[in-house]
């Protein structure tokens, strides 16, 4: 079940969420340092870190399933969200060179739908960050944090998924090792105890961060995508909310 993108909102608009944007968005921006004229989606709920990307990329978007609702983004500037169910995406065939899901893969119900969907609207050479919460880790045993709602994943489970939905694993990091609360100790030595924990208690982490490249041989028949845009849900009528400021 995914959790109410009024309710992310709110959690990345206080001081652990924006500490956690910090840490996640710093080991994303690690991976993808040059993304100069690439087409760049965010879905689930991923604006929280897409902001980067918006003088660099020629084309940043974010689709927020229509289960979980949207917020509008980016407040200073036109709106860049559409809102569609999460196993129907409104784009064309290999039209995504980069895409980042974050709170969804562990809440969604129509998970390989997903992923299949996902792997259509990546071009050839296109790229996936999937940030979902770690088995192993702290964060994923509380409900103080979105990370403790859905099915957290191992190292290994992730990477079976994504190669039995025709993706290639290509590297794995790990993010989130301090723990999730809002002592203000804790919140000003994020950075300190996130270069600690990476180093030596990489286990611990909160989430798993995981890239991975479209498998384009042996794949499945694509279906066509006849009235797909019609199945997106315009802004104007969307469930679109004015919270998240970042």
């Amino acid at each position: 079940m995914y959790i109410d993108a009024v309710d992310l909102a709110k959690f990345y608009s206080t001081g652990l969420g924006q500490v956690t944007r910090r840490l996640i968005r710093r080991k994303i921006r690690a991976i993808w340092s040059n993304t100069n004229g690439l087409t760049i989606l965010g879905f689930g709920y991923a604006t929280p870190f897409l902001r980067p990307f918006l003088t660099e990329a020629d084309n940043v978007m974010a689709l927020m399933p229509a289960q979980q609702g949207g917020t509008y983004w980016p407040v200073d500037g036109l709106n860049r969200v559409v809102i569609s169910e999460d196993d129907e995406l409104p784009f064309q065939d290999s039209s995504i060179d980069r895409l980042i899901v974050v709170h969804s893969m562990e809440c969604t119900e129509h998970l390989r739908p997903m992923l299949k969907e996902i792997w259509r609207i990546l071009r050839g050479d296109g790229r996936l960050i999937i940030v979902v919460p770690s088995r192993s880790g702290v964060w994923a045993r509380t409900d103080r944090t979105p990370f403790g709602f859905g099915q957290p994943y191992s190292s290994s489970q992730l990477t079976r998924l994504l190669r039995d939905g025709m993706f290639i694993p290509e590297k794995i990091d790990r993010a989130l090792f301090i723990p999730p609360s809002t002592r203000k100790v804790v919140l000003r030595s994020a950075s300190g105890i996130e270069d600690l924990g990476s180093r030596w208690l990489k286990h611990l982490g909160g989430v798993l961060i995981v890239e991975a490249a479209k498998q384009i041989y042996a794949a499945s028949p694509i279906k066509k995508i006849r009235s797909r845009a019609t199945r997106m849900i315009p802004a104007s009528s969307a469930r679109l909310t004015n919270l998240d400021k970042y």
